[in-house]
């Protein structure tokens, strides 16, 4: 064994495995220090790009509200109430008459309020006046319908109609589109793409490829709708036979949103 040991090739074999043991144990020890030294610390190094998306949807209005009000006074409610009932009902009647289905028709606000007139005493000359009072005059019935209108180039027509009844006021034409969740949608989708193609822009001028998707957010939608009344927002109609024309316009949509990439 000790003839062994003394063989110099034997001695340098020992000599060498012992270098590399301890050449291991360094680099293992060492690894350990690296690994102690970023425990806490974070280690998520993505790297992101943040895009912002606009679309836009311009459609024509497919549908318009019309707000009616009714006003009617009597002596006493009974009495009022069976004339607004008789006005507002004979409007509702041509609006049937008019193709508008009874579900676009419905009653937004009745309401009685007594109506008082103020009274001044005589008052005799050298003697303080007691003043006024009010006396009741009687009751004022107030009716609103709204009326949805799906075909908008009647809208004229049917205010026209309206005013010869006798309405007290009209408010509208509001003009809309009516499936609006469609629009957002489509909206969505537009700005979405919009902002893949500046992230895609953005990508090439740096050199480096889109990654996954790693936050999304949607700052909301911006409706506009262009607005024509009869006279202004509110009209009193009185009789006429001439048809008013009434632009329907277009309505816009705009959706925006916030798109943050992985890049690699």
């Amino acid at each position: 064994m000790d003839a062994l040991l003394n063989d110099p090739t034997i001695k340098k074999l020992i000599t060498g495995l012992l270098v590399v043991l301890i050449i291991l144990f360094v680099v293992m020890a060492l690894s350990g220090l690296k690994a102690y030294g970023t425990i806490g610390q974070s280690v998520d190094l993505n790297r992101t790009i943040s895009v912002n998306g606009t679309g836009e949807v311009v459609a024509v209005p497919d549908i318009a509200t019309i707000s009616i009000s009714v006003d009617e006074e009597g002596l006493d409610i009974p009495t009022a109430q069976e004339e607004a009932a008789k006005e507002a009902n004979t409007i509702i009647e041509f609006l049937e008459d008019s193709g508008i289905d009874e579900d676009d028709i419905k009653t937004t606000n009745y309401s009685i309020n007594p109506q008082y007139d103020y009274v001044q005493e005589i008052c005799p000359v050298g003697f303080r006046c007691p003043g006024g009072k009010q006396e009741l005059r009687g009751y004022r019935i107030s009716q609103s319908i709204e009326v949805k209108v799906r075909k908008t180039d009647e809208v004229g027509a049917i205010l026209s109609g309206i005013g010869e009844l006798g309405a007290t006021n009209v408010y509208g034409p509001n003009f809309q589109v009516e499936d609006r969740d469609a629009l957002r949608e489509e909206a969505r989708e537009v700005a979405i793409k919009d902002a893949r193609e500046e992230a895609e822009r953005l990508a090439d001028a740096l050199g480096v490829r889109l990654g996954d998707v790693v936050n999304f957010s949607d700052s909301g939608f911006y409706p506009y709708y262009d607005r024509f009344g009869f006279g202004g927002d509110t009209a009193t109609l009185e009789s006429t036979k001439t048809v008013p024309e009434l632009p329907v316009g277009e309505s816009t949509i705009t959706s925006n949103v916030n798109i943050i990439y992985e890049i690699r």
